[in-house]
């Protein structure tokens, strides 16, 4: 299929997307965060759900996350608008407290049933490589458990016959209470990504 027949195709994918109660999640979600970038793209990222700002912004990795990710990219000199981003759940799983939403993890159930939609995704963006970020995302590209210590910065065998990798989600790196230890996270991260796109246009 044609670069502009899939983009066209994919446009109409992430419309049919919107209205997606395929799982309950919808339910508590403000929409549907479909996954953004070219069609052709050498290198597909693929995290867990979208947050809390992702959910009402509409847009992939726009929240601190999003942040972290661009700042790795940068590092790794990556240009993210060459990357294809998205989540292997397109709607935000939270449970409200007050004023706030927490995050919650996707069952097994909910990834695979919204698994319908990345398969859709990488049927029409057709990358040489996926990063999953993050054990959710992986588990859902490789169809077995992963084990992040254990596959990380190594080729590994994705469902369909597809290559990828696995890094660290940046929300983990986030999280890490001291200085050092998040610098040194984050120095992982950039040479997973670098690691990654010298794969993905090998």
């Amino acid at each position: 299929m044609a670069i502009a027949a899939s983009t066209a195709t994919l446009r109409q994918v992430s419309q049919e997307a919107q209205s997606c109660t395929l799982c309950p999640l919808y339910r508590n979600a403000t929409q549907t965060v479909f996954g953004e970038g070219p069609v052709g793209a050498d290198l597909m990222m693929v995290g867990e759900q979208p947050g809390d700002q992702e959910d009402r912004a509409g847009h992939p990795f726009v929240g601190p996350a999003g942040r972290l990710l661009d700042r790795a990219l940068a590092d790794a000199g990556i240009d993210r608008s060459k990357v294809y981003l998205t989540n292997a759940v397109k709607h935000f799983k939270n449970e409200p407290r007050g004023k706030k939403r927490l995050h919650k993890r996707p069952t097994r159930y909910e990834v695979e049933v919204c698994r319908v939609w990345l398969a859709r995704e990488i049927a029409l963006v057709q990358p040489r490589l996926i990063l999953a970020l993050g054990v959710t995302a992986a588990v859902a590209l490789a169809g077995r458990p992963v084990v992040l210590s254990r596959e990380r910065g190594r080729l590994i065998a994705l469902r369909e016959g597809r290559r990828g990798m696995v890094t660290t989600h940046p929300s983990a790196i986030l999280r890490v209470p001291d200085v050092t230890a998040k610098r040194i996270a984050f120095a992982s991260l950039v040479e997973d990504l670098k690691s990654a796109l010298k794969q993905a246009v090998a």
